[in-house]
């Protein structure tokens, strides 16, 4: 099970936490990462009505994602509260958990591919890349798309050689998709040719460089509709502004007129680096 480098979760922190025992006042809670820890939902904090039987929201045994709204090292005290995560905030909350049991498995394999317990992982690994990155995963997802070089000097040389493999392998890069469209008209008789040539130059030219992908549609006269895959949105933004660029340029030369739509929507997707 995932847990945590610090000892102790901040107030505001979002936690995932297991429901030990229900009483009439309350609850307690056993924190999933914070090993030894755990929590105190009072009955008000359950739900944003009235609650005449607090097992009519709560189960033993059930897990929660529950807010932190005070902790107090001093006396190991830490209020927890449900009615205050929404629903956007829940989900957020079991993505990072799953992403970072998929980082302890992946270091469990490191660990046992070069003779060493988990402990040992968990202190030489698990604990500086999270320092440094607020998350495991995220460490190895660097690692996966701008090489292995940017953990050296935060994990021994050793840890280093047995995640490459591993990381090379089984950890999924994500990338952001946008959307956008143009408007072209070009009155002449191979207008057509014209418009189709310079979105494939463009398209071409965008695709020669590492981790874009672009790709045209045609919607319906006039309009063409473009998809942009990159590692990040400001990278989609800058290649979309590019080939914008070239398609207004190649299209007012040739007599027409080219109209950049711009869209609200965005899409998040993930793509599996090869083994």
């Amino acid at each position: 099970m995932p847990r945590k480098a610090k000892e102790y979760p901040e107030e505001g922190e979002f936690v995932v936490a297991t429901v030990k025992s229900i009483h009439p006042y309350g609850a307690f809670l056993k924190l999933d990462e914070y090993p030894g820890k755990e929590g105190f939902m009072h009955i008000s904090e359950v739900a944003s009505t009235w609650v005449k039987n607090i097992r009519d929201y709560v189960k033993e045994g059930q897990k929660i994602v529950a807010k932190v709204i005070r902790v107090d090292p001093s006396k190991g005290h830490i209020d927890l509260s449900l009615k205050r995560v929404n629903q956007q905030q829940r989900k957020a909350k079991l993505q990072e958990y799953k992403r970072a049991q998929k980082a302890e498995n992946l270091l469990k394999m490191a660990a046992e591919k070069i003779g060493k317990d988990f402990e040992t992982a968990w202190r030489e690994v698990w604990v500086p890349l999270e320092e440094e990155y607020g998350e495991v995963y995220a460490a190895f997802e660097d690692a996966a798309q701008n090489g292995m070089d940017v953990l050296r000097g935060l994990i021994g040389d050793e840890w280093t050689e047995a995640l490459r493999p591993i990381i090379e392998a089984y950890v999924e890069i994500p990338t952001v998709t946008i959307d956008a469209e143009f408007e072209i008209t070009v009155p002449s008789p191979n207008g057509v040719e014209i418009i189709k040539e310079a979105l494939i130059r463009a398209r071409d030219r965008a695709n020669e460089e590492k981790e874009i992908e672009v790709k045209f549609s045609y919607q319906g006269a006039p309009r063409y509709r473009i998809d942009i895959t990159a590692p990040d949105y400001y990278k989609a933004e800058e290649v979309l502004e590019d080939i914008a660029e070239e398609i207004l340029r190649v299209i007012k030369e040739a007599g027409g007129e080219a109209t950049l739509i711009r869209k609200e929507k965005r899409i998040k997707k993930i793509k599996r680096r090869g083994a």
